[in-house]
């Protein structure tokens, strides 16, 4: 089975000068949000920063094995997870063939359960840390949870990381110190994409614009390799249908059946990124832009798949 590229990749990287000086200062805050496109090295950061802080008399490539493995009495990870067939998994532990329709969540128990582990206290270190991956992910219920928790004093440090912080509440955001990591260039991923040759045979794809991917990559080279990934397991018969953008009823009702039922929610998220820009380089047509960017926001909401593409692929019908 083919383990999600989302979940399998992250570069490596140093401590940035912002992060050597809160260390050097040794005041640190209570939480702290690293943010930036996926892959551009967050979680390796933290676990620089989390076994610096700690380090005592062990030594940091020792504390970094314990907490990349979750083994550390004083380190907690949390991630989003599935709900799949009544049993919680976690978004690392899905394969690509196994990945359910639904987003993943962090969710309310997880904070439940970071309130339990701060309410001991701290056995190797001078406090305890939370790593939340992910954190966009939090729901409702978990979101409120989690601020309940950093309001109130303990002995605990977070770090959450995100992709997409203007997802996170704005009250979260507030009580949390940002730490910015930078999206690459195209030339930056041109030339990262170069140097995996695991993944050069499915560039040869003739229906993979690599442009294109790279394009909605959005500066992310954890992202890039999973549309590629994911890109090529969409089946081909489809990105030829949807090379044009005019369709006529029965080809719509056909198109948001199969979409649907054939691809996961992921899939179909960049395929709607990938036809976005493809379709506007053809058209220049700011209204389908815009009713694709509808469908996105639909899934995410939780409408049924099959009614948003329909809907969507309908307006974009009249629009023209």
């Amino acid at each position: 089975m083919t383990k999600s590229v989302n979940n399998a990749f992250e570069l490596n990287q140093p401590l940035s000068s912002n992060l050597i000086q809160i260390i050097g200062k040794n005041n640190f805050s209570n939480a702290y949000i690293f943010y930036g496109p996926d892959g551009t090295g967050k979680k390796e950061a933290a676990f620089n920063f989390i076994s610096e802080i700690m380090r005592g008399t062990e030594s940091t490539k020792k504390i970094i094995e314990q907490i990349k493995e979750n083994n550390h009495p004083d380190f907690m990870s949390i991630e989003p997870t599935y709900l799949v067939k009544g049993h919680i998994i976690n978004q690392s532990d899905i394969t690509l063939e196994a990945k359910p329709r639904a987003q993943p969540l962090v969710r309310v128990d997880q904070i439940r359960q970071i309130r339990r582990f701060l309410s001991i206290k701290a056995i190797q270190s001078d406090k305890k840390f939370i790593l939340i991956i992910d954190s966009h992910r939090l729901n409702e219920s978990s979101s409120n949870c989690l601020l309940k928790t950093l309001e109130e004093p303990a002995n605990g440090i977070f770090i959450l990381l995100t992709s997409n912080i203007n997802l996170l509440l704005d009250t979260i955001i507030s009580r949390c110190q940002k730490i910015k990591f930078k999206p690459y260039s195209h030339d930056q991923l041109v030339h990262f994409l170069e140097k995996q040759t695991n993944v050069l045979e499915l560039i040869d794809n003739k229906n993979l614009n690599i442009k294109d991917l790279i394009f909605i990559s959005n500066g992310s080279p954890k992202k890039l390799l999973e549309n590629i990934q994911i890109w090529n397991q969409i089946p081909q018969s489809l990105i030829k249908e949807l090379e044009n953008h005019k369709f006529k009823i029965e080809q719509i009702l056909f198109l948001a059946k199969f979409i649907s039922e054939e691809l996961d929610l992921s899939s179909q998220e960049i395929l709607l990124d990938y036809i976005q820009r493809s379709w506007w380089r053809k058209t220049q047509n700011m209204l389908i832009v815009k009713e694709l960017e509808e469908i996105k926001k639909n899934l995410k909401n939780n409408v049924h798949p099959k009614i948003s593409w329909e809907v969507g692929l309908l307006k974009i019908n009249i629009n023209q």
